[in-house]
């Protein structure tokens, strides 16, 4: 069903232009689900609609004006509104996602996935320091977010914070709340938790460490 008949019958919308199309929205749609409604490319690594949204990899970011404020923010977490302009491809929004790129290629540079979205948008290499080629986890949190909130039994989280930050079990225990169902290997979005789903599900090695906090 197209998005335009959808939206037949609904009491309340909101109009606003995508690329300078007309666009109707229903109460509660972020920018980023009415412009996939309306067949928009907005490219995505940390959302999901199972999961709520948290704005983690900013690849989604458009550029959006109000009469003659203008502004780039992450279309996953912002709500349209009335007469607003949003702009997925500008030029402003297309340096922000190379720079978002570059610095994914430095995180996880050992990520097919990665490198192909970047060389779509000319990116090819990184000016950021690569700490591990191998590296295939963004730390995105699709596979917390989905352990948490649609499994229900919080067997993954992160381990640490900011730059330190990485996938592990609670306290970095042995992890036996793993029910094995495979929904943190299916949202990956690089396919990096296929590779780890046993580290991180209760090796009796892995103890409490320094550093780590929860």
């Amino acid at each position: 069903m197209s998005p335009e008949k959808e939206l037949i019958g609904a009491t309340e919308f909101i109009d606003f232009t995508i690329n300078g199309r007309p666009v109707q929205a229903r109460p509660g749609w972020t920018i980023l689900e009415t412009a996939r409604q309306h067949h928009f490319n907005i490219p995505t690594l940390c959302y999901h609609p199972a999961v709520r949204p948290w704005g983690s990899c900013r690849l989604c970011v458009v550029e959006v004006r109000y009469g003659k404020r203008s502004k780039v923010l992450p279309s996953c977490l912002n709500p349209p509104i009335r007469e607003l302009e949003v702009f997925t491809d500008s030029d402003r929004v297309l340096n922000v996602r190379r720079w978002v790129l570059e610095m994914l290629l430095a995180d996880c540079p050992g990520s097919r996935e990665i490198r192909d979205l970047a060389r779509q948008y000319g990116v090819t290499s990184t000016r950021f320091t690569v700490t591990n080629p191998e590296e295939e986890c963004l730390r995105c949190g699709l596979c917390v977010a989905v352990c948490t909130e649609v499994v229900g039994v919080q067997a993954l989280t992160f381990g640490s914070r900011g730059v330190s930050k990485q996938l592990d079990t609670p306290y970095r225990v042995p992890n036996n709340a793993c029910v094995s169902c495979g929904c943190c290997v299916t949202v990956c979005p690089t396919g990096a938790m296929g590779h780890r789903i046993d580290q991180v599900r209760g090796d009796i090695s892995r103890r409490t460490g320094r550093g780590y906090a929860h």
